[in-house]
């Protein structure tokens, strides 16, 4: 009995010494296989941006020409200490007039770089634009208008289809409608911003070179759309909307999104990745909120790990930045600081 008992604790401290000898192994083979993964990087995700954007483009539905005449009306100049705030009315899409806000600094010399500012949605269509001038609850003081002024930049807000002074359809009526004209909501909203970017090139203080775009939530969208469409845009910052469009499905939160948010076929040809990976290599800073439902988490890190391949395939990995903060779906002050950052750096 006793040379059975020697027997099995011999195989026990064999096996013991079998398997501490293979884990050790392992993890000295580890950085060496990560080394040659590093030698051998995968396929570009994007081959053709060009052949991309056009693709994308298609799918916001029937839209007017790119190059219908653009005309625009000045309202009123109102002077502060610190800025200059012109409120226009701009004829850009040929079905209904576009209001909006252009702010500049009050002491400017020279050209000075531009943020085409996206307001967001939250249900509250009678605020649109003035979110850039006045502000909202859900994020930080003073408005963005102000903020970007005394950073030295100009801005412009223009009010979104069915948001400030166009509440004159409800969004979901809007949404049927335009379907029916085979247009998509999305498209139209699009649009604007895109002829919006025409008319800052008429615009003698705007330096042109320096042209960044921003949001939150809705207008986290548009912005990371408008870079995807438009090379134009240099800098790019999204704020709590950067959102995976198939962790969305798989957390059940298609009603979080507003019906403005639908495009017919995209994720037949597009991920979220797909469609940021167009802005690369042109800096983008994304900010999210850990407990933002809008923002599934495992969906921000698969984009992450998208864009971060994507953005290294281009030579440019600094330009690319995902943040999360441990708050839900508002701006915090050190959100606004490093946005603030952000644009000192790159714009």
């Amino acid at each position: 009995m006793l040379i059975n008992w020697c027997i099995l604790l011999g195989v026990v401290l064999l096996m013991a010494f079998y398997n501490a000898g293979y884990q050790a192994n392992q993890s000295i083979e580890a950085p060496t296989h990560i080394q040659t993964t590093s030698k051998n990087p995968p396929k570009p995700l994007i081959t053709n941006k060009k052949e991309q954007r056009k693709k994308l483009y298609q799918l916001l539905g029937k839209l007017p020409d790119r190059n219908r005449p653009i005309s625009v009306t000045l309202l009123s100049t109102q002077e502060t200490d610190e800025l200059i705030i012109e409120k226009l009315l701009l004829d850009i899409n040929g079905q209904e007039l576009v209001p909006a806000y252009f702010t500049k600094p009050r002491n400017h010399t020279g050209k000075l770089p531009i943020v085409l500012f996206n307001h967001s949605h939250f249900g509250q269509y009678e605020v649109g634009k003035e979110e850039f001038i006045r502000g909202r609850p859900e994020m930080q003081q003073p408005p963005y208008a102000l903020a970007l002024g005394r950073a030295g930049y100009a801005g412009l807000c223009l009010d979104s289809w069915c948001f400030g002074e166009r509440q004159n359809r409800k969004e979901l009526d809007t949404f049927k409608e335009m379907i029916w004209h085979g247009q998509v909501l999305w498209g139209m909203m699009v649009y604007d911003n895109l002829r919006a970017l025409d008319y800052l090139q008429t615009r003698p203080e705007v330096d042109t070179k320096r042209i960044a775009t921003m949001g939150m939530s809705m207008g986290s969208t548009m912005a990371w759309w408008l870079a995807a469409l438009d090379e134009r845009i240099k800098v790019c910052v999204d704020l709590c909307c950067l959102t995976d469009y198939q962790a969305l499905l798989d957390a059940k939160g298609l009603g979080l999104h507003g019906i403005y948010y639908y495009v017919p076929d995209l994720l037949t040809h597009f991920t979220t990745s797909d469609i940021n990976g167009l802005i690369s290599p042109r800096p983008h800073f994304s900010l999210a909120g850990r407990f933002d439902a809008l923002t599934p988490l495992p969906g921000l890190e698969k984009i992450d790990r998208s864009l971060k391949v994507i953005y290294q395939q281009d030579g440019a990995s600094n330009a690319w930045q995902l943040r999360i903060y441990d708050v839900g779906h508002q701006e915090t002050a050190a959100m606004r600081a490093d946005i603030m950052t952000f644009y000192k750096k790159w714009l």
